[in-house]
């Protein structure tokens, strides 16, 4: 679904800390500091004064990797705003 991405050049890439990170994704820090620890995940990310920077778009191909968090995604974070009510 969101393949496109992987090849996508961002000029300005957003930045998220961890908490942001996971606000947006509906799931825990602990989830996101799990991804970050996996090389495998593919999650883009900076050290900035000692603090992760996670790229969000590296962060919404993690969230639909698995079903498990792609329902969290809708459900919970991000997703919960859209489509609005009227087109559900």
């Amino acid at each position: 679904m969101l393949s496109y991405l992987h090849n996508l050049h961002v000029k300005n890439p957003l930045w998220l800390s961890v908490s942001e990170a996971a606000k947006l994704g509906g799931v825990t820090d602990k989830t996101i500091r799990r991804a970050l620890k996996a090389e495998h995940d593919g999650l883009k990310f900076k050290i900035s004064k000692n603090r992760y920077q996670i790229e969000l778009s590296s962060l919404l191909i993690y969230l639909h990797r698995n079903t498990k968090l792609k329902n969290k995604l809708s459900d919970f974070g991000l997703g919960q705003y859209w489509p609005p009510e009227k087109e559900r």
